[in-house]
């Protein structure tokens, strides 16, 4: 892929607020229909202890092959985190447990425990920094650190916060800490890019592994191009190792506004045009397969709507355990499908808001989990 010439594209900043539902009693629901009620003021939340996540510098001295769980092999139980959001990325809470219904390979299963909550986060943010795009002060490299120090002042004190940047290979800017000037102080360092490599696989599964044995609301925030140039490993061992680590991604897709301009202008070839397309769709994979979303922001206006609705996600979600049927350890795949119905008649729940007005949602969870395979 060429490297480019640095056009002078002015990109006005807007502020998107994100829209939050008001009001405190709802209308009466009729039978398979739930009412969205935020939280109201001074209504405790239950919490959720997180232990303080181990760091990133200590990656296990050997890969975690793609056949291995993402949950104990000598426990029989799955943990899915489900977030369901509104059409505006806003949280909807106080779904009961008899909506949800969770299907394994489309068997149906019984839910074990449920719990709803709100827990600090604890995020790895991985920026691409590659003299590929982000040669200095080009408008990606403006774009990219933006987005970065723009994520780091919507966290919150207790939340923890490691910083990775990557070109050729992944490099520890910053291990988890909840003293965001850490954080900072490793940004600092972002100024001149090294090399021309943008070897993402490598670096979101080195990642993606050291986080696999964190505990709590964890998540990987992603700030790249989706490019891959040279990585070791291939885009569906890829795949595979994010799905069992069992970390969401959340995915930041740079230089949409950039291109845009460029094929517009007749600058981007063929070849070009479809590179950054299997980039996005590569972006859009790794998240929806792990339970994240992935973002492609045309404005520098649309970051703070893009945090919040990161930060919903994350800090508020459904935690949903079962005893899976299938006790076979075969090493298999299994897909996970979590839905919303009315326990009356199986149809899908309608949600409604304040007014009594359907509200369109989105259910967010991981896709499936490795089974267990038997050891002989």
């Amino acid at each position: 892929m060429r490297k480019w010439a640095v056009g002078a594209l002015l990109l006005a900043i807007l502020f998107v607020p994100v829209l939050v539902l008001t009001g405190q009693e709802g209308p009466k629901r009729d039978a398979g229909e739930t009412v969205a009620r935020p939280r109201r003021k001074g209504e405790a939340a239950e919490k959720e202890e997180t232990k303080i996540p181990s760091r990133l510098g200590k990656k296990k001295e050997t890969d975690i092959p793609a056949e291995l769980p993402t949950f104990r092999s000598d426990i029989s139980v799955v943990e899915v985190n489900v977030a369901v959001l509104d059409n505006k990325g806003n949280f909807i809470p106080n779904i009961p447990k008899g909506n949800f219904r969770i299907l394994e390979d489309e068997a149906p299963q019984q839910i074990a425990d449920f719990t709803m909550g709100e827990a600090p986060m604890t995020v790895a943010l991985v920026i691409e920094f590659s003299n590929l795009f982000q040669y200095y002060w080009g408008e990606t490299w403006y774009q990219t650190l933006t987005a970065a120090y723009g994520f780091l002042e919507t966290l919150k004190p207790e939340d923890y916060v490691a910083v990775v940047a990557y070109d050729m290979r992944p490099e520890i800017l910053s291990d988890f800490s909840t003293d965001k000037r850490q954080a900072h102080e490793a940004m600092q360092r972002l100024r001149i890019a090294a090399f021309s490599e943008s070897n993402l696989y490598d670096a979101i599964t080195d990642v993606a592994q050291r986080m696999s044995d964190i505990e709590g609301r964890k998540a990987i925030v992603l700030i790249s191009s989706g490019v891959d140039t040279f990585s070791k490993i291939t885009f569906d061992k890829t795949r595979k190792i994010l799905q069992n680590a069992g970390v969401p991604i959340y995915a930041i897709g740079l230089m949409q506004a950039l291109r845009e301009w460029y094929d517009a202008r007749g600058y981007m070839d063929s070849i070009s045009r479809l590179d950054f397309l299997q980039a996005d769709n590569q972006l859009r994979t790794f998240t929806r397969e792990t339970g994240g979303f992935a973002f492609f922001p045309r404005f520098y206006g649309e970051f703070p709507s893009i945090f919040g609705q990161i930060s919903q996600a994350l800090r508020n979600q459904y935690l949903l355990t079962y005893h899976p049927t299938n006790q076979v350890k075969d090493g298999k795949f299994r897909k996970i499908k979590v839905e919303l119905v009315n326990p009356a008649n199986n149809e899908k729940l309608r949600i409604v808001d304040q007014k009594g007005k359907p509200i369109k949602y989105s259910i967010i969870a991981k896709n499936g989990y490795t089974a267990p395979r038997e050891v002989e």
